[in-house]
């Protein structure tokens, strides 16, 4: 699965940074819309029976999105080393195989930029949701099975140690991916990602924030439940929010094969790090990524709100609730 921004605007576009809004001001507080974020909620509106049937057909779903769009929809992500400089370090600093795991990959916009990194040696494991999709990879001319092993996995039931060693993936990445999923089912992934994650190993997230323009532009007849929609091809996305920083203490840093000058952790006060903190992992950034799409030629620049995390699976996983304070 990858994202479907319904709201991609035809011609020209680029991505712009903006500031970063602050720990103590987020776009619940400081982001304007359509919708007054002081204003009630709008009810959810679709029946119980059409949302069972969405996620009975989520599959099949993801697989018509991609018949009908092919490799032609997302861009391919060369930001992804600059935004996540964790790889790039790793590729400087030792000198063995990144093991990656890219999870819900889609067409391979993200793979196939890493595996063209010249000073990135990687090996990836890469699985979608979607068959199609798995089928537009394995065709790429970039796609080297010495260096890439692409399968179908749907991550809510089938384990992935099925396809992947366990504990033998370094990294796992998991962009775009958990908000088309239902909310109910997103830690059964987190559970099955930790499976084949090294101790010590990294989850890098990126996806959808709430009040992001596609939020706004959903209709209250679209609602699933809180900050979470259906779009008009039956597809969904969740939407995002972030929780505050506590202090531990260095001795805890060292035990989670943490740099022990960081001294500042994320509470699992919202739902994305309490789903990963009750799954043994420790949350180490939890930030809002604010951004603004221009359209040039249509004269637009769209609001974008993504919020970008970083999860480590410490060597102890029962360890680590008693030593945050």
């Amino acid at each position: 699965m990858s994202e479907k921004p319904p709201e991609c605007v035809s011609g020209e576009t680029e991505s712009v940074p903006v500031p970063l809004l602050t720990h103590e001001t987020g776009p619940e507080e400081g982001q304007t819309g359509n919708r007054s974020s002081m204003d009630p909620a709008p009810p959810v509106l679709v029946s119980e029976f059409k949302q069972m049937k969405l996620e009975k057909d989520a599959q099949k779903n993801w697989d018509l999105f991609y018949k009908r769009n092919s490799t032609n929809f997302f861009k391919d992500r060369h930001w992804t080393t600059r935004e996540f400089q964790e790889l790039r370090d790793w590729s400087q600093g030792d000198s063995e195989t990144l093991v990656l795991l890219e999870a819900g990959c889609g067409v391979g916009n993200c793979i196939f930029p890493l595996l063209q990194e010249r000073d990135l040696n990687v090996f990836v494991y890469a699985c979608d949701f979607s068959p199609r999709a798995i089928d537009f990879v394995k065709k790429n001319p970039l796609f080297c099975p010495e260096r890439c092993r692409a399968f179908t996995c749907d991550l809510t039931r089938e384990d992935l140690s099925e396809n992947v060693p366990e504990a033998g993936v370094d990294v796992v990445t998991l962009i775009f991916v958990l908000s088309a999923i239902h909310p109910d089912k997103m830690k059964q992934v987190v559970v099955n990602i930790s499976r084949v994650l090294k101790p010590g190993g990294a989850v890098l997230f990126r996806d959808y924030g709430v009040h992001d323009h596609a939020m706004q532009r959903f209709k209250s007849s679209s609602k699933l439940g809180e900050n979470f929609y259906v779009r008009q091809d039956g597809t969904r996305s969740y939407f995002f929010s972030k929780g505050h920083m506590l202090k531990v203490s260095a001795r805890t840093m060292r035990m989670m094969l943490i740099k022990p000058s960081l001294t500042m952790l994320w509470s699992p006060s919202d739902f994305l790090a309490q789903m990963f903190a009750e799954s043994g992992f420790l949350c180490v950034t939890n930030d809002y990524v604010m951004r603004e799409t221009v359209n040039r030629k249509e004269g637009l620049n769209v609001p974008r709100v993504f919020l970008q995390s970083k999860f480590i699976k410490p060597a102890n996983h029962s360890s680590v609730s008693e030593h945050v304070s």
